[in-house]
Parts: structure tokens; sequence; C-alpha cells
């Protein structure tokens, strides 16, 4: 009779855990301004319009979530040496995965504010450097950087804004080395 009562209440348990549970997977695309820091004050960086596109999942209890990503970004920025006042304009495309943690700060039937903040990992798919003698060979094959933002729900919808840092330097010569520097503004809607 105690197992039978044990087993009862653990499946209860198991069954109302697992009932609270929130998915949730979607489709969501953007822009990006993005520009390129560089380790020297010889070079003075200008922001670029890119897209981005991709999907979603959501997984969560209550208002702790996880939300893993999977898109294609256009990157890049127009650098100017101030030694030289040539413009050298960067141009690349990533495969990019964020992990991102989330938190809902509100949370109603129809709508929910939330903050996330995580990893992403960018593999670098094509290249190009026009301009000056920085060449494509210096491009790294893919690099981390860390995102964080805002974003809100309504119905189906979800709306966000990021910030992404690079933590690593992706693009590296002897005189000089550059970080992904970008502001994300996307628009999804959830399929399920």
């Amino acid at each position: 009779m105690k197992r039978l009562f044990l087993s009862m209440f653990l499946i209860f348990t198991a069954l109302s855990i697992f009932a609270q549970v929130k998915f949730d997977l979607g489709l969501k695309g953007g822009i990006n301004c993005s520009k390129i820091s560089f380790d020297v004050d010889d070079y003075s960086s200008e922001l670029v319009t890119k897209t981005h596109f991709g999907a979603f999942a959501r997984i969560g209890l209550n208002r702790i979530f996880i939300q893993p990503e999977f898109y294609f970004s256009g990157k890049g920025g127009d650098a100017t040496s101030n030694v030289f006042s040539t413009l050298t304009s960067f141009d690349y495309k990533t495969m990019d995965i964020p992990v991102l943690l989330g938190f809902r700060l509100i949370q109603k039937k129809a709508f929910d504010l939330h903050i996330v903040a995580g990893p992403v990992f960018s593999n670098i798919t094509s290249e190009d450097v026009t301009g000056s003698n920085l060449t494509n060979q210096s491009y790294k094959d893919n690099y981390v950087g860390i995102q964080y933002g805002l974003g809100f729900d309504i119905l189906f919808l979800t709306f966000d804004a990021r910030m992404e840092n690079g933590l690593g330097t992706f693009y590296t010569q002897p005189e000089v080395s550059g970080k992904n520097q970008m502001i994300m503004l996307s628009v999804g809607f959830k399929i399920l």
C-alpha cells in the first residue's frame, strides 16, 4: 500500500511539474546595426545596417526560461584610418547560436515583458574586406560574444532589442585587431 501511494505521489508530482513547463517554437528576423571596435586609436568605425533571420525556442517554468536560437546574420562595419584617411569596409556573414537565460518581468495571459542574457557562438560563413591594406585572410573562423536585452510578447508575436559584444577578436593582423559590436532589433512569431 505504501508503494502504491508513493508511486501515485511521484506520478502526480511529475505530471504537475511537466504541466507547468511552457514551450514555444518560432521564426524570427530583423535588422542589425553593427560596427567593429579596434584595439588601436588609429582607426575609427561607423555603423552599418544588415539583417538576420532564423528560429528560436523558449523552454521555461513560470517566469524563468532558456531561449536557444539559430539564425543567419549579416555583420560588418566601415573603418577609417586616421593616419592615411582611407576607408575600409568589413562585410561578413555568420551562423549564430545564442543560448539565453530569460526572466519574465511582467507575465500576463496575452502579454509578457522579459529580459535575456547569455553567450552567442558565431561561425563566419563568408567574409570580405574592401579598401586599405587589410585582407580577408585575417578573419577567424568563429568567435564568442555575449548578448543581452529586453523583449516583449503580444499573443503569438515577439519583439526583441539586444546588444551583442564580442568577447574575443574576430579579425587580427599584426597592426590591428577588431571585435564585433551590434544592436539587434527583431520580430518573431510563435508557431508552437
